[in-house]
């Protein structure tokens, strides 16, 4: 049973919504839409955890590489301020990045996803080495590129969260779970925006089931096929996928014993994967981006900050991903079945994800944790954003 209110005009987000939740089993979501400012859906249900306690209002939900896109926000909050040039070197704030030929590698480079540093594998050696910040910025430092900076574009699945994550750090004086804290929930009123969980919050949180590393036997033999039918897809579409990229990207040594559900991983800060959010607070926050920077009293950002974040890159192909992302300043386009040419957002991987766009004044937002779905994306996302899309057009 849905909890919580939809505008009328908005019934097509709970009907989407009520068809993406389990049918049987457990597990559960939340969406969140903001159309012109105003909250029009803030719907929930299902179960958070394995013992089928129910989702609440105030529920929290690991969100992998949605988490990008929040992390993103909070550099161009101080970029607005004067504290980093998006075409200034990262080893300006961060001098030992210099190592290895990246003295030149910029921000606006990293922010896109060109700065050849996506290969976690060449890295570390396990993958519980992510919950070590300094372990994995100091590897970072000393990384060597594995192509030139700016010479092609490659998404950093995981690496990504450490390069924009130590920038943070260095110009704010703030671990990163405290700036995100200090510059974005506090200001926006936010009451679920953490990466790097507080234990005073534990109780809050869903854990992820039959979903990535935690799903049954039958889900993941689903997914198998999945997998199949995607890499036939882009065999007929004659689009060549480099699986060895791609696990270089995002699969380090171990992630099989890797629990994102441990409470260990939930209090780490890995900003690229670990962000753990409710629907209200990414909406909201993207609720801000769609409208110019500000959102009811409260401004972040600039207008102008807000253009140069989430105007397009390139539209080259990406070396990793097999799709076109048409990258933005730490943002992709949206995940949606209509024409939508600024939108922006980040999806991450099991199906939640949060977009904005500008034309409509409209921020979509949804958690989950249910589900094997991609690591660029989820159909489950695609259909709700669509549906949030459609009734905002008719609006």
């Amino acid at each position: 049973m849905l909890k919580g209110h939809v505008h009328p005009d908005f019934w097509g987000v709970a009907r989407s919504f009520a068809r993406i939740l389990p049918r049987s089993g457990v597990g559960g979501a939340a969406v969140c839409v903001y159309h012109h400012g105003e909250r029009v859906v803030d719907l929930w249900a299902g179960s958070r955890n394995e013992a089928g306690e129910p989702w609440e209002a105030d529920t929290i939900a690991l969100s992998y590489s949605t988490t990008k896109g929040v992390a993103s926000t909070l550099l161009h909050v101080l970029a607005d301020r004067g504290l980093v040039d998006y075409d200034s070197p990262v080893a300006k704030y961060w001098p030992e990045f210099s190592q290895n030929g990246k003295a030149k590698i910029t921000i606006r480079e990293v922010m896109s996803h060109q700065a050849g540093l996506y290969d976690i594998r060449a890295l570390v050696d396990d993958a519980h080495a992510m919950l070590d910040w300094e372990a994995m910025t100091d590897a970072l430092a000393r990384a060597k590129p594995a192509h030139p900076s700016g010479a092609a574009m490659g998404y950093h699945g995981l690496t990504y969260g450490w390069l924009v994550g130590e920038v943070i750090q260095r110009v704010s004086g703030m671990r990163f779970a405290e700036a995100l804290e200090k510059e974005i929930a506090a200001p926006l009123g936010l009451d679920g925006l953490y990466c790097g969980l507080p234990k005073a919050e534990f109780g809050r949180r869903a854990h992820l089931v039959g979903q990535g590393l935690h799903a049954t036997s039958s889900q993941l033999e689903r997914a198998r096929r999945f997998g199949k039918a995607v890499n036939r897809g882009f065999e007929l579409a004659r689009i060549d996928v480099d699986l060895r990229k791609l696990a270089g990207a995002l699969i380090p040594p171990g992630m099989d014993a890797f629990d994102f559900n441990s409470e260990d991983v939930v209090a780490a800060s890995i900003p690229s994967a670990n962000g753990m959010f409710n629907a209200r607070s990414l909406a909201k926050l993207y609720a801000l981006l769609a409208n110019e920077g500000e959102f009811d009293g409260v401004r972040l950002l600039s207008k102008r900050t807000v253009r140069i974040a989430s105007t397009i890159q390139s539209r080259r192909r990406d070396v990793v991903v097999p799709i076109p992302m048409h990258w933005r300043l730490g943002y992709h386009r949206a995940p949606v079945a209509r024409r939508l040419p600024n939108a922006f957002g980040h999806a991450g991987y099991g199906g939640s994800g949060a977009w904005a766009d500008p034309d409509q004044r409209l921020a979509v937002a949804l958690v989950l944790n249910s589900g094997v779905g991609t690591p660029f994306g989820d159909l489950r996302l695609v259909r709700v954003g669509t549906a949030a899309a459609t009734c905002a057009k008719r609006r």
